[in-house]
């Protein structure tokens, strides 16, 4: 790692961390009261609970004076993840296959979520790349050594990243947050015991959102030459990055954003009035009766019109807006839409665009939607049915590419026939 890694003023060196999974197999949660659950040096927790920042308080509107009282700290809502590892009910272990009992079993245990949960997966492969010595896995243990889920990657020493293989929690734990907070604990791991500062992964269509959530990006920064020939290209898969931040620790961030949130409210309290509480109109004191907004001194010195109320009253898409992005979002669901979601890559595929004239894919259809390019039904279907004929005109009709838009474009008009309001529609 090449920068130290700031811990309550006092600087660490990766050098200073466990240089292997078997120096931090346990990963225990910190006793220390007020604190989040943490881990041994390499993985750690926020250490206590945001402070209250003073503030200006809320003002009489009689009095000339404004009081000063302490803010309320902002509560932090905790995952139930976060609470059964400082509770001591999970724990997060750093494993290998290094011969060791309990390695093995986590291993095992990893190996039969991965493979419950990506079906799609060859069980063989998952074993191979799980066992594998070149691999290292993080899992979320329950007692007595009951997997309930994990992540398998791998770090290439040098090049700085490092490739989620394989990423999965059981179906019946996903509603606990223990996917980011495992994630979390991957991230301050490896920059704590190793140079790598990038993940890369394939993510099929359910994992995108996840890998979203995790601050992972479809933008590879990464050149190509540090990590292509490295990783395996995954039919259908979407390429993630995740770069992380020297100096932040993950497992903090949560309250790290809290108290940036608190400074911020702070200061806007020291200089604004909107906190203020004002009485009520005089006119009122016989029951409400209409009157004008600018007749009160405040509407009128806020710069407020009426105007603006109507402009905020206008609605911000068009009436086919809803349907048509449920529509594109089942077409991007869908497993045959691999091949469309994204422009052609003019590299890979050089004489593409001499042959199609008009491209068009489902990424550049959402980009259209949301700037109200498709003002109609009939719009949206065109660009559709352009991505299926681009597809079949180059592509030969025993490919796999012409196969997916035939069936992507079956499911398309089965969707349409069921809103009634589209049933002029035909195909």
């Amino acid at each position: 790692m090449n920068s130290a890694v700031k811990d309550d003023g006092i600087k660490r060196k990766a050098s200073e961390e466990p240089t292997s999974p078997a120096a931090s197999k346990r990963v225990k949660p910190d006793e220390s009261d007020g604190a989040e659950p943490g881990a041994e040096p390499t993985i750690e927790a926020a250490d206590a609970a945001a402070p209250a920042a003073d503030a200006d308080a809320d003002t009489d509107a009689d009095a000339d004076k404004d009081s000063k009282q302490a803010m309320k700290p902002i509560p932090f809502p905790e995952k139930p993840a976060v609470i059964e590892e400082r509770e001591g009910e999970i724990e997060f272990r750093v494993v290998n296959n290094d011969n060791e009992r309990e390695s093995l079993i986590i291993l095992t245990g990893l190996k039969c979520i991965f493979q419950k949960q990506l079906p799609k997966m060859p069980k063989d492969y998952i074993a191979r790349l799980v066992y594998d010595r070149t691999h290292l896995s993080i899992a979320i243990v329950k007692k007595p050594l009951e997997v309930v889920g994990g992540i398998t990657y791998r770090p290439f020493k040098g090049r700085q990243f490092a490739e989620i293989v394989f990423c999965a929690i059981s179906s019946d734990q996903q509603v606990k947050g223990y996917g980011a907070h495992l994630m979390s604990h991957l991230k301050d791991y490896v920059k704590a015991t190793s140079d790598v500062m990038h993940f890369l992964t394939y993510a099929d269509n359910y994992a995108i959102g996840y890998f979203k959530k995790q601050g992972f990006t479809k933008e590879i920064t990464l050149p190509k030459s540090v990590w292509m020939g490295y990783i395996k290209d995954y039919e259908g898969g979407t390429i993630m990055q995740c770069s992380m931040l020297p100096r932040v620790r993950y497992l903090e961030m949560g309250r790290m954003l809290l108290k940036q949130k608190e400074c911020v409210h702070a200061k806007i309290r020291a200089i604004s009035k909107s906190h203020i509480v004002h009485q009520p109109p005089k006119e009122w004191k016989d029951g409400v009766k209409p009157i004008d907004p600018l007749s009160i001194e405040a509407i009128k010195n806020s710069g407020w019109s009426p105007d603006m109320d109507e402009l905020a009253r206008q609605p911000r898409h068009g009436p086919n807006y809803n349907q048509l992005l449920h529509l594109l979002n089942d077409l991007q669901n869908h497993n045959s839409a691999w091949p469309f979601l994204s422009p052609v890559n003019k590299d890979e595929v050089a004489d593409y665009y001499d042959v199609i004239k008009e491209p068009m894919d489902l990424s550049t259809m959402e980009s259209k939607l949301e700037a109200e390019q498709y003002q109609t039904p009939e719009d949206f279907i065109r660009d559709a049915r352009l991505i299926f004929d681009n597809c079949r005109k180059y592509n030969n009709e025993n490919t796999p590419y012409a196969k997916s838009a035939n069936k992507l474009e079956k499911y398309m008009w089965a969707q349409i026939k069921n809103v009634p309001e589209w049933s002029h529609l035909e195909p």
